[in-house]
């Protein structure tokens, strides 16, 4: 395996991640895009995208602008909105599709809590995403916030949630947005992962998504929350494996 660092700009800022590229350089191979949750960074699934590069199978890792307090070089936290992380992944697909390591035809996204409702938004609206993979989406969120915030007028300037500060537009951008309507447009495979004790996301938003999507599998993980434990993350990325292999 070889990692390589990245830095892929677009829309005034820089998108920052690791690909890690299998030892077998000499044929295009299918790449994982990991999109991590709230305040995550691009080092939170780096031993799945070890264990997929072991396998034969390119990974990236990266962190959305303004999705951390370590990520706000080129987009501050309170600059960030689900849309301007689908805009870092947009940029991210148009970019790796064209490596010449990897099979632009052959891309999967995985994306957990709020980096898996991004995925989900953004692969309901691109061709080529082959299969799709949602740890606890957090498809949530527009609910969550519309019912705290009802009206326009009721939202502030900033909230800090779990320490990260949030601008206005965060909240703006999901008055009206049905998400569930977005991400059914999807037409791939689905592998839903969710566990039954999950006090964030519940675990009624992914059975919904199971119904929503045409092909959808879903795996409830006993005992589990929000953030799996380390049995839940290696039985995690068996299920990953044997889903891209399938």
């Amino acid at each position: 395996m070889k990692t390589l660092s990245c830095h892929i700009p677009h829309h005034g800022r820089i998108v920052e991640g690791t690909l890690y590229l299998p030892d077998a350089p000499y044929k295009k191979v299918p790449l994982v895009v990991f999109s991590h949750g709230f305040g995550g960074a691009k080092t939170d699934f780096a031993y799945a995208a070890e264990a997929l590069a072991a396998q034969g199978i390119a990974a990236f890792c990266y962190d959305f602008c303004g999705g951390s307090l370590h990520a706000q070089a080129t987009l501050k936290t309170q600059e960030m909105t689900l849309f301007t992380e689908a805009e870092d992944l947009d940029a991210v697909l148009d970019t790796l599709a064209a490596h010449p390591a990897v099979d632009g035809t052959r891309i999967c996204l995985f994306g957990a809590s709020q980096g898996g409702a991004v995925s989900a938004i953004v692969a309901a609206r691109r061709e080529h995403i082959r299969k799709l993979v949602l740890l606890y989406p957090a498809l949530c969120i527009p609910d969550d916030w519309n019912r705290r915030f009802p009206t326009q007028a009721d939202i502030p300037d900033t909230v800090t949630l779990w320490g990260v500060t949030l601008g206005r537009e965060f909240f703006v951008s999901l008055r009206g947005y049905d998400i569930f309507a977005a991400v059914a447009a999807y037409r791939g495979e689905v592998l839903l992962l969710h566990g039954d004790r999950d006090e964030v996301v519940p675990l009624a938003y992914s059975e919904r998504a199971a119904r929503t999507y045409q092909n959808a599998n879903l795996v409830v993980f006993k005992g589990e929350g929000h953030g799996f434990s380390p049995a839940g993350a290696r039985e995690t990325v068996e299920r990953l494996l044997e889903f891209l292999k399938a």
